[in-house]
């Protein structure tokens, strides 16, 4: 039952459960190499591999606790499973999945979308699929997570797109509405709502930003809170390959610690002079504005579009003490 977790990447669940060979809390999952391309018939330009790597870290215990003796169990517990166990793991796992997606949805740096215009059209989902295609995301295995409401006025205004099919009937999972513009449509109700600080615009407090930066120095900011979507003022995205200038400004993402004066930012910048790391047209100038997505104070139903690997989702098996 949980719509996100069942379509996110769990290959690396294994690396937890190795008998004999246990890796601890922490895997370190390598990211793929970047290059630049050379031109020339005899000229060479030998690249280092300056391969990046992310931390998993299996951490987190959720549990919901019961207690019943031996005799309730053979006098007045029936139906066990059913009565008990299911709607205990119900609220396990709609918990976990709740705390995933709104994880998920504060490191995803890319947002399309109008401030208050709602989705009835494919218009917006068109833009997803967009950004993700300049991202280099595979086409395949792409879902979307949207509330009910949200699901109801797209549904309702593109009522031809989402008419159930045979391929679907043969492939249904709960929550599936459909798959069209090149994903899988799934109703979810615990999609992330993200409310605006007080505060959604500044500048940079005369801060010279260096290749790679993620921690910037800006005028006074009121409330910068986890997963507030800014862009800043001279730094457009580029095409992760080609390095060719996409026309729009580069999105980053406000993380967890961000202070008054103090904003940090996902992803790191990267200009041309870091070759094939780069993300940014430019490097911004020293007291460029910092602007953030919608209204301040204003609260944002997050609905997300993504590929099956831009997440990971692990467990490790619980232990069986049977070896005494």
């Amino acid at each position: 039952k949980s719509q996100f977790i069942a379509t996110t990447d769990r290959q690396y669940d294994d690396s937890f459960a190795k008998t004999g060979a246990k890796i601890g809390q922490t895997l370190r999952v390598r990211k793929p190499n970047q290059y630049v391309r050379t031109q020339g018939t005899r000229v060479m330009d030998v690249q280092d591999q300056t391969e990046n790597t992310s931390s998993i870290t299996v951490a987190t215990q959720d549990h919901v606790d019961m207690r019943f003796n031996s005799a309730e169990l053979a006098l007045s517990i029936d139906e066990l499973s059913k009565r008990y166990i299911e709607p205990a793991v119900a609220t396990l796992i709609s918990g976990i999945e709740a705390d995933y997606l709104a994880f998920a949805s504060k490191a995803t740096h890319n947002l399309v979308g109008t401030d208050n215009t709602a989705i009835t059209t494919l218009a917006v989902p068109g833009l997803a699929r967009a950004r993700l295609n300049q991202s280099l995301a595979p086409k395949d295995n792409r879902s979307i997570q949207m509330d009910s409401v949200t699901m109801a006025g797209l549904v309702n205004g593109m009522s031809a797109y989402f008419n159930p099919s045979s391929a679907i009937g043969e492939q249904y999972k709960e929550g599936l509405i459909a798959r069209t513009s090149m994903a899988d449509y799934y109703e979810n109700e615990r999609v992330w709502t993200m409310t605006n600080g007080s505060d959604v615009a500044c500048t940079l407090d005369t801060y010279t930003v260096t290749e790679g930066d993620a921690d910037l120095t800006v005028t006074s900011w009121a409330t910068p809170t986890a997963g507030m979507i800014v862009t800043i003022a001279g730094v457009n995205a580029v095409h992760p390959e080609t390095k060719a200038n996409l026309g729009y400004l580069k999105q980053f993402t406000v993380l967890a610690g961000s202070t008054a004066t103090n904003l940090l930012i996902s992803p790191a910048i990267y200009s041309s002079a870091s070759g094939a790391l780069q993300n940014v047209s430019a490097l911004p100038a020293t007291t460029a504005a910092v602007t953030c997505f919608g209204t301040a104070s204003k609260a944002y139903i997050q609905p997300l579009m993504y590929h099956k690997e831009a997440f990971q989702f692990v467990t490790a098996d619980l232990p069986l003490m049977d070896d005494a």
